[in-house]
């Protein structure tokens, strides 16, 4: 049943208002153009505007709107031009060289001087990626660097990127937002408040923000792309964007015709809005839009094992959690049949590497047999660990814990904030945590990294203080094959040992799902579920 909004939410979501206002001041043709803003709702609050601090991906999307970087990819993925309209490497892999275009400008701002804007050149790229691996700043991006020796600009439309070594993905890393180019007169003119006066290059320019209530971005009519067709994107006036955190009220927004996108699948509403086998429901079928594929996201629980608690330093007991839940029902019954099983390893469907030899099945009998073998090597009568999880995966944790009982292992479920959890899990303080991993390029190197000694959290992203030396030599190795048929086995041994030890378990590999109304084309979905609005048509 969903809940009648009340009073309040329907202030918070007055969607229209303050856009409707930018459209009506001075110019009578714009008072027709409401039917050009999209509107939608981010049901967690975005942190910063500054792509150099976008590390989630609400924040992400945001930067997407704003900025623009060297390169990028399109829908498949793929590695394509974007300020540099060429590049070419050397042969031995370590230098690159990007040919920027001369028609790029920056968006209008006072702080320019008296033509309000300037065409991007080598030396912003070059500030730029200072400014990312400045530890002054310390922007949560500075990573994607760490195999960079020396950038420089040669001159104003070439940029130089000089490698530690050759590494193959690297392309890729640069299609990132942090690697997005800012302009120095506007950080330099707000510095730490650039995150909320954010001036880039892309598709929307800034507006307002109203934190944790509305965000509002405006065409930008001196952006440098077009369609196949020679028209200039975007296609929209306008984006606005709000923030109401309940995620049935904004399910009720979305139905009523007050947001035009839904950019989720909730339990508050997946049954009143899909069947049982994840098909868009009648009633709903001449208003709304379903579109679906693959995403590059491996959810997973996983194990700290540097953890003082027994059960949780034994392989028994972690093969046991592995074995001992059904991942098809659980999908079935908890996501409608949205997403994947993740019957494989860590590196998700659709990237090389991907092997259904990897990983484990549903063997309700060996996990019992499991538990009872730790019981009779440790004495411990009652195995117990205690799972850490975010409210929004209370139902997956709850199934998994059911079922683990029948093997004799009980499971405590603590539910907490997710920047809690997510500072907790950094610094070892749970010991066994659910999470997620999205590919940020399309490499499996991007998810083996979180496997590697030398990436121990809190400094990196391993979270489990995995490590193993056999790993770390086929990691290292890898970066010297360029050809990704060779390197996919590489990959796929990793995985393989990752699992063997058991320190992760993966639940499903997920899929993008997007509700718009009928009236939007032109959104389309990728598989990491960036949100790209250059070619959105919307209609009356």
């Amino acid at each position: 049943m969903i809940k009648p909004l009340t009073k309040q939410l329907n202030l918070y979501l007055s969607i229209s208002c303050v856009v409707i206002l930018f459209f009506s001041c001075s110019n009578k043709s714009n008072t027709n153009k409401e039917h050009l803003v999209f509107r939608y709702n981010e049901h967690t609050n975005i942190n910063t505007l500054d792509p150099a601090f976008a590390r989630t991906l609400q924040d992400i999307r945001m930067a997407n709107q704003l900025f623009n970087g060297l390169v990028q990819t399109d829908s498949a993925l793929n590695i394509v031009p974007c300020i540099a309209k060429n590049w070419t490497i050397s042969d031995d892999a370590t230098t690159y060289t990007f040919n920027l275009r001369n028609d790029v400008f920056f968006h209008k701002h006072a702080a320019f001087g008296k033509d309000s804007t300037r065409a991007v050149v080598a030396s912003d790229f070059e500030f730029s990626l200072n400014r990312l691996r400045d530890k002054k700043v310390a922007a949560p991006g500075s990573w994607v660097l760490n195999k960079v020796d020396d950038f420089k600009a040669l001159n104003d439309s070439i940029f130089e990127i000089t490698l530690t070594q050759p590494f193959p993905a690297f392309i890729g890393l640069l299609s990132m937002k942090y690697c997005s180019v800012v302009p120095r007169e506007i950080v330099e003119h707000y510095g730490v408040d650039f995150r909320s006066n954010p001036v880039g290059t892309g598709p929307f320019k800034f507006k307002r923000w109203k934190e944790n209530v509305k965000l509002v971005f405006r065409k930008n009519k001196h952006y440098f792309e077009t369609d196949k067709h020679g028209k200039q994107l975007p296609y929209l006036e306008a984006v606005s964007i709000t923030f109401l955190p309940d995620k049935q009220s904004e399910f009720l927004q979305f139905i009523q015709g007050n947001i035009d996108f839904l950019n989720s699948l909730d339990v508050s509403y997946k049954d009143e809005l899909l069947t049982s086998n994840g098909k868009l429901r009648e009633q709903y079928s001449e208003s709304v839009n379903m579109i679906r594929g693959p995403y590059l996201n491996t959810e997973y629980l996983g194990f700290y094992l540097d953890s003082k608690i027994p059960e949780i330093q034994s392989a028994l007991i972690r093969k046991a959690v592995n074995y001992g839940f059904d991942r098809k029902k659980m999908i079935l019954y908890l996501r409608n049949g949205i997403g994947n099983p993740a019957n494989g390893g860590f590196i998700p469907l659709g990237l090389p590497g991907h092997s259904t030899s990897v990983g484990f099945t549903y063997q309700p009998k060996k996990a019992k047999a499991l538990v009872d073998q730790f019981k009779k090597e440790t004495g411990i009568s009652n195995p117990e660990i205690t799972l850490n999880t975010t409210s929004n995966y209370l139902s997956f944790c709850e199934f998994i814990q059911r079922e683990l009982e029948k093997a004799g292992l009980k499971i405590n479920v603590d539910v907490m904030p997710e920047s809690t959890l997510r500072t907790a899990r950094s610094n070892g303080k749970v010991d066994l945590f659910r999470s997620s991993w999205i590919a940020d390029y399309l490499d499996a190197e991007n998810y083996l990294s979180i496997f590697y000694s030398e990436n121990f959290a809190p400094k990196g992203s391993n979270y489990f203080h995995y490590k193993n030396d056999m790993f770390d030599s086929l990691y290292n190795k890898a970066f010297s094959i360029n050809d990704i048929e060779k390197r996919k086995h590489l990959y796929t041994k990793m995985d393989s040992l990752a699992m063997d030890a058991a320190l992760i378990v993966p639940l499903y590999y997920d899929e993008v799902i997007r509700f718009t109304r009928k009236n939007i084309k032109g959104l389309g979905i990728n598989p990491v579920d960036m949100l790209d609005l250059r070619y959105v048509k919307k209609t009356k």
